[in-house]
């Protein structure tokens, strides 16, 4: 009598945010979603990163979670080898390109408070004068003036308003350089400039090129406005409970929230 063969996976690839979706409060993994991950895995699934920070600001959690495969990082611009410690795919921002767009925002609502994530493996967030870093764990450099923050190359830069709020200076800020630079908002207080055609979508797609995965076999979770092309590409997409309403609008199905687990409460239905 022959054995029927092993069930297919429901989806071959898991791809998760980290803020505010697969993170707890300081930057940690509760026991409960590292064993969910830890079983998917087991029968057969890959996990993939997705997440806006660059390499430097999200190494110690792929270190704390013992994560050997593909991380997408810095909004879709680097794809990071974990196992390695290696850059396969890094896009810059034009620092040029990126002065002009700023020019142009402050032009309609007046000075605004920027950043830059540094391309590279050891680079550097550099923060010029109002910027307020509102995760204080994480490594950043004060410049006096902004010119410092074009003294290397970047991959993004990080906008916030002394008035607007992020939606507001995220409407702003698409609708005055959108047809320069990709405007996405990855978190509260985190408006983001990047080069044209980055996002998680693209990024996630090189990963998954690399692995040999399809949009058509993938899961993914987020809670943010950068995280709707990420869930366009994929199969499904799964949003926290702590959401952005405009994520909610088009997710596939809503979990609880960061705080209670929700990729894990997932994750256990599909690959228990």
């Amino acid at each position: 009598m022959t054995s029927a063969p092993p069930p297919a996976l429901p989806y071959a690839l898991i791809a998760t945010d980290l803020d505010g979706t697969l993170l707890r409060a300081g930057d940690t993994v509760s026991a409960r979603s590292y064993a969910a991950l830890a079983t998917a895995r087991a029968a057969g699934a890959q996990h993939i990163v997705v997440t806006g920070r660059p390499v430097p600001q999200v190494r110690h959690v792929l270190d704390d979670l013992g994560y050997t495969g593909l991380a997408v990082c810095g909004q879709g611009a680097q794809v990071y080898d974990a196992a390695r410690g290696l850059l396969l795919h890094s896009v810059s921002m034009d620092r040029g390109l990126a002065e002009v767009a700023l020019g142009k925002i402050e032009a309609e609502i007046g000075d605004v408070y920027a950043a830059v994530n540094q391309e590279g493996l050891d680079a550097e967030m550099l923060m010029g004068p109002g910027y307020r870093m509102w995760h204080p764990h994480l490594p950043t450099v004060r410049v006096p003036r902004r010119e410092g923050l074009w003294a290397a190359p970047i991959n993004k830069v990080l906008l916030q308003h002394p008035r607007l709020d992020d939606d507001e200076l995220t409407r702003v800020a698409r609708a005055v350089v959108g047809d320069l630079v990709n405007v996405t908002m990855a978190g509260e207080h985190t408006v983001e400039l990047q080069p044209p055609g980055i996002d998680k979508a693209s990024g996630l797609g090189r990963a998954a090129e690399v692995l040999g995965l399809a949009p058509s076999t993938t899961i993914a979770f987020g809670d943010m406005p950068n995280d709707i092309p990420m869930f366009a590409w994929a199969a499904h997409g799964v949003a926290m409970a702590n959401a952005h309403p405009e994520l909610l609008a088009v997710a596939d199905e809503t979990t609880l929230s960061n705080e209670a687990d929700g990729v894990a409460v997932v994750l256990e239905r599909l690959y228990a």
